[in-house]
């Protein structure tokens, strides 16, 4: 075994550990960094099969072809035409690629468009739980334009083009704050300046209560319960909620203290923050069984992922696939 082939072994050893670890819940991975080394380590090797490892093939080849003409004209003047052996066969297998190479430079433009794509354009992005229900479903896989906000540089995640701005009733996907390598999805609800109120299970925003018109009930499979479904309007986006009136409405924070913390006020009959400037209140539609801003605080806007708006897959359901607001 060769030393580059060592390496590429030992390289893709390390990376199923660190996905098998990942998969089994030892750590928590970040695909967006993941992919950005998997780029940088590819083209490396693609760089070095172009000026180097391709070339010396070549040469090696050529020398060959040299050799067998060399050693063919010799034998005709001695009298012998015919010459035993397959110098194209010798030829093709000179300029065979090794296998690690085939692995890794081979790979190069496939990640690399796969990491373009999915740092400036789409990300797919699986629904994990039913805060989101019923506008989202477990299980829905959803895609995300990483640049109707702007255009951020991926890995740091710093914007460097403004786009669209950001909107009540959005559906965001956002680095979690907690724990900033979790992707979150919600709907944003407070803009920066709001005052939003979430008191006995009623949304108020800067003092206009927000009103819902009732659509009866609504059963939801992962929980397997029936809750009051309503239609909501925020912004220029109507949507449906599910409320559950069994549930309590303190929303107390939990105990370590959040950016902005004093910006809140929970009593048992719920909650009423202030954002702050470059942040955001997020809310779940699925309003009682949802973690959102009421429990963790706000997301800062450096922490947008992007805009969802679109399921391209449910395997247990084909019928989620489409657009939602």
């Amino acid at each position: 075994m060769t030393p580059m082939s060592s390496l590429t072994a030992v390289l893709y050893g390390v990376l199923v550990v660190y996905l098998g670890g990942w998969f089994l819940g030892f750590w928590t991975g970040n695909f967006s960094l993941l992919l950005f080394v998997l780029t940088l380590v590819t083209l490396a090797f693609w760089l070095a099969e172009r000026f180097h490892f391709k070339p010396r093939r070549l040469e090696a080849a050529k020398t060959l072809e040299q050799q067998a003409a060399t050693r063919r004209a010799e034998l005709a003047k001695m009298g012998i035409e015919r010459v035993d052996g397959d110098v194209e066969e010798a030829r093709s297998r000179l300029l065979m690629q090794p296998w690690w190479l085939d692995w890794t430079a081979g790979l190069f433009p496939v990640i690399l468009i796969v990491f373009l794509l999915r740092s400036f354009l789409f990300e797919p992005f699986k629904i994990p739980s039913g805060s989101m229900v019923p506008t989202l479903m477990v299980g829905d896989l959803i895609l995300v334009s990483k640049y109707h906000y702007g255009v951020r540089l991926p890995v740091i995640n710093k914007k460097i083009i403004d786009n669209h701005a950001v909107e009540r009733g959005d559906v965001m996907v956002f680095r979690y704050p907690v724990d900033p390598r979790l992707d979150y999805i919600k709907r944003v609800v407070g803009l920066p300046g709001d005052e939003v109120a979430y008191l006995n299970q009623t949304l108020t925003i800067n003092g206009q209560k927000i009103e819902t018109v009732a659509q009866g009930e609504h059963y939801d499979d992962d929980s397997m319960s029936y809750a009051p479904l309503y239609t909501e309007k925020l912004g220029k986006v109507e949507h449906q909620i599910r409320v559950d009136p069994r549930r309590a409405a303190y929303f107390g924070p939990e105990p370590h203290r959040f950016p902005y913390s004093e910006n809140c006020r929970y009593s048992p009959e719920g909650v009423v923050c202030k954002v702050p400037p470059g942040h955001y209140f997020m809310m779940g539609d699925n309003r009682d069984n949802s973690q959102d801003s009421r429990f963790w605080g706000f997301v800062p806007d450096e922490n947008i992922v992007g805009k969802a708006f679109f399921v391209w897959m449910n395997f247990g359901n084909l019928g989620r696939i489409g657009s939602f607001r």
